[in-house]
This record gives structure tokens, C-alpha cells and sequence, in this order.
């Protein structure tokens, strides 16, 4: 089992920057794939963006040039750099974890709510 705990969501007006972590226990070792997802009021969940264990990422196109995903192996933790914040970014920030059998694993989120 994977615990994921997410943190650093907050208030920003827009242009504004946060930086999102989350924090993985458990049988991190399973992990392959840790990725970001949003979600809004009234839409779906969607991709922000994901990075592999050999720290390659991929991103949305919404967020490409703005956002910046991380992960510290050493500390268990990914990060979400989030700059030029807009208010359409404003939502419930989402951590997971897949492992290499494509099973995964879920923070309970984060919000972020982004002001004009």
C-alpha cells in the first residue's frame, strides 16, 4: 500500500506562484509513475502533469511553461512548482502514484483557489 499526502495549496491572486508537495509512504518502492491531476467544480479530473522514476515529464498543454513537476526520490516527496497562476488553475489538486502493475494509488487532495 501507498499513502500519499498532499500539501501547500492556499489562496494566490492570479499571476501568482505555489508550490504543491506531496509526501509518499508506505511501499513507495512500487511506484513508477507520480503524476498531478486537477479538478474543478462541475469538470472532470484531468492530467496536469507526470514524471517517471528517471524524471522524465509530461505535461498538459494548459500548464506547459508555467508549472514544473519534481520529484526528490530522497525524500519521498514530488513537487508541483505552479507560476503565472490563472483563474481557470483554481481546483482541487490531486496526487497519485502508479506502480509499474498499473495499479495506483490516490492523495485525498488539495485546494487551490486562484483570485482575479
Amino acid at each position: 500500500q501507498v499513502q500519499l499526502v498532499e500539501s501547500g495549496g492556499g489562496l494566490v491572486q492570479a499571476g501568482g506562484s505555489l508550490r504543491l508537495s506531496c509526501a509518499a509512504s508506505g511501499s513507495i518502492f512500487r511506484i513508477n509513475v507520480m503524476g498531478w491531476y486537477r479538478q474543478a467544480p462541475g469538470k472532470q479530473r484531468e492530467l496536469v502533469a507526470a514524471i517517471n522514476n528517471g524524471g522524465i515529464a509530461n505535461y498538459a498543454d494548459s500548464v506547459k511553461g508555467r508549472f514544473t513537476i519534481s520529484r526528490d526520490n530522497a525524500k519521498n516527496t514530488m513537487y508541483l512548482q505552479m507560476n503565472s497562476l490563472k483563474p481557470e488553475d483554481a481546483a482541487v489538486y490531486y496526487c497519485k502514484g502508479t506502480t509499474a502493475y498499473d495499479t495506483s494509488s490516490w492523495g485525498k487532495g488539495t485546494l487551490d483557489t486562484v483570485s482575479s
